[in-house]
Formats: C-alpha cells, structure tokens, sequence
C-alpha cells in the first residue's frame, strides 16, 4: 500500500531525497515559490539583464570551440582563423555567430545600464548592485578590446595601436600601462599571447566573481520599481503589482532569449563577418580604420579634443575626463540622495539623457562616416 493510500505524504524519489539530504534546497524553493516580480509599464526593461547573461553564455560556449583551433601567435593566428571558417565543419557559424554575440552582448549590456540609470534603480539598498554591475559593464568592453586583436587583421592591429597610445596619456601611470599592455614597445607576438590570456582566462574570471556576486545581490533585495510607481504606491497604500518569478517571469525570460537566439544565428548565418586582410607591422594604418561600434563615441570625441587646454596636453586632460566620469558613475547612488522632503534632485536623470544623446549621436556620427 503507498504513502497516498494511507493517507500519509507521498515519499520522494530516492535521487530527490539523495540530494535534499545532503544540499539545503530551501533557498531555491523559496525562491521559485515565493520571488515576485514587479509588473509596470517598464516591466520589459527587466529582461535586459536575462539578455546581457545569456549573451555571455553564448559567448562562453562559441569560444570554448574556437579555442580548440585557435593559436595565439603572430605567424599562425590570422591562419586559424581562415582555417576555422573555411574547413571547420560549422566553424563559419561558430565564428559569426562568436563576433555577432560579441556586438548584441554590449548592445545589451549598454541598454541594461542607462535603464538603471534613468530608472534609479540605484536606490537604496542596491547601491552594491550598481557597482558590481558597472564592473560587469567594464569588463564587457575589455572582452571587445582584447578580441578585437586575435584574428591578427590590419584594422585589428591598428586599432590597438590607437588604443595602447590612448592608455599611454593616463598621467603618471601610462608609460606602464601602455608598456604592460603591450608586453613592450611596440605590438607584436607578446601583445596577441596577452591579449588571448586576458581575453579567455583573466577577464572570464573576474566576471565569473563579478556576475556571481551580481546575482546574489538581485536575488536578495528583488527587482527596483521606477520612482513613480513607488510614490504611486505610497499614495495608495498598496503595494505596486507583481507576477511569480517562476513560471511567469521565468517564462518570458526563456522566450526572450530563443527569439535573441533566433536573431543571433539569423545575423551570423546572412550576414558573416569576414576575417579580413593579415596585419602587417611595417604597413601604413589603413584609411577609414575606426574601432569597434561601441568605442565610436569615445573616438570621434577624442578627434575633437584640441592638441593643448591650458598648456596641457588635450590627450592627458581627455583621460582625466574619462577617469572622472568613470569615478562618477561609480559613485552615483551615494551622489544621488533624497532630500529631507524624499524629494530627489531630476539632474541626474538629466544627466543620464545627456549622456545617451552623445553616446547615441557620436556612435551615429562615426558609423555615418
């Protein structure tokens, strides 16, 4: 007779009650029982940081493969590749797909930033929350800059070269910089060997911490609601809505990401990207080199910034701008406070417009030309 029959509760299965002996799954019950999302017109902006992860998984799996034929040398990197694309079964795919994951993964990543930033979801107590996201984001671009150099390609090379003399203006510090970059004075096979081992080994470590201690951060203080809903509800005196995490959220979030999918290998398999001509040390910088997409912003403004500022050299003080900048979004939740009335000050919203209207316009602007 079964534990139903008698009345008593059904037994687990011997693996369930296997692993429950030994592993607390209380958490992650409680988490699927009990974890709600808010539910707001803004409520889309919730999946963008699914996305950015997904991405990243993408990106993870794709560079496992071509790892298993790529070589990080000067003579022979240029020709993996060509061999990757052209006699790999898949390796075509493997590869578009690698460096059109590369480009939707920052999109996203950039999207999921000034969402939080326009929404305040910054707020207390996710101000940790904040910051290991923006670590997160700076990683993201380090991944586009070390890979950008592996195919071992002329633009590849010369917007390096562009990129190494950019760190090399930080005051103080960026001879060495420069020089650590480079493994020396100039590029060449150091610079590919370090630029692979930060590009597979040391960035994915450090996001791996990074991400990790992001989504334990989410999971314990829930999802941020815009501060209109919020004053909506403290209005009201009831709480804003909110579906389960699991299925509903969970469910939209897997349909996100097969319809990203379905877009990810639809771009790699019409539009493949080519590998291009091989680098060579000794050759003029090609006409029209530009860096990637998402460093257009930055390098059109660079184009702006006058030789000298107060008898100071204009790259020197362009850094300092991007250091400041950098230490001011760090900062942004402690910088943004509530006044004695909870009233908080709508420039730094402004200034989260500001800087997409120039990100947006210059990244157009350098695309355009």
């Amino acid at each position: 007779m079964t534990a139903r029959a008698t009345g008593g509760a059904p037994r687990p299965g011997r693996l369930r009650r296997f692993i429950e002996e030994r592993v607390d799954l209380g958490a992650m019950r409680h988490l699927l029982e009990e974890k709600r999302v808010p539910k707001h017109r803004l409520s889309p902006l919730y999946l963008l940081g699914g996305l950015t992860l997904f991405l990243f998984l993408v990106q993870v799996a794709t560079g496992v493969l071509l790892m298993l034929y790529y070589r990080a040398s000067t003579a022979e990197a240029h020709e993996s590749v060509r061999f990757i694309i052209t006699d790999v079964a898949f390796g075509d795919l493997v590869r578009s797909v690698h460096a059109w994951g590369a480009d939707l993964m920052v999109g996203a990543a950039l999207a999921h930033l000034f969402s939080v930033w326009l929404l305040k979801a910054y707020r207390k107590p996710r101000e940790m929350t904040w910051m290991t996201g923006l670590l997160l984001m700076m990683i993201v671009l380090g991944f586009g800059f070390t890979g950008y150099l592996l195919p071992w390609t002329e633009t590849s090379y010369a917007a390096t070269r562009v990129g190494t003399e950019i760190a090399g203006t930080v005051p103080f510090l960026g001879k060495a910089l420069r020089t650590f970059l480079r493994g020396g004075d100039e590029i060449g096979p150091v610079t590919l060997s370090r630029f692979f081992a930060f590009h597979v080994a040391i960035l994915p470590a450090a996001a791996t911490f990074l991400l990790g201690a992001h989504l334990l951060l989410v999971q314990q203080q829930g999802m941020s609601v815009p501060p209109s809903v919020e004053r909506a509800a403290a209005r009201t005196g009831k709480p804003p809505a909110s579906i389960r995490f699991f299925p509903d959220f969970v469910l939209r979030d897997a349909i996100a990401w097969l319809v990203l999918m379905a877009v990810v290998v639809s771009l790699a398999t019409l539009v493949p990207r080519d590998l291009g001509v091989p680098a060579d040390p000794f050759a003029p910088v090609p006409a029209g080199t530009k860096p990637e997409w998402y460093f257009l912003a930055l390098f059109e403004i660079l184009k702006l910034v006058p030789a000298t500022i107060a008898r100071v050299p204009g790259d020197v003080v362009a850094v300092l701008a991007m250091a400041c900048g950098g230490m001011f979004l760090m900062l942004l939740p402690f910088l943004d406070r509530p006044t004695a009335r909870g009233v908080r000050s709508p420039a730094f919203m402004a200034l989260g417009w500001l800087a997409l209207a120039v990100f947006v316009g210059f990244t157009g602007y350098g695309l355009a030309l």
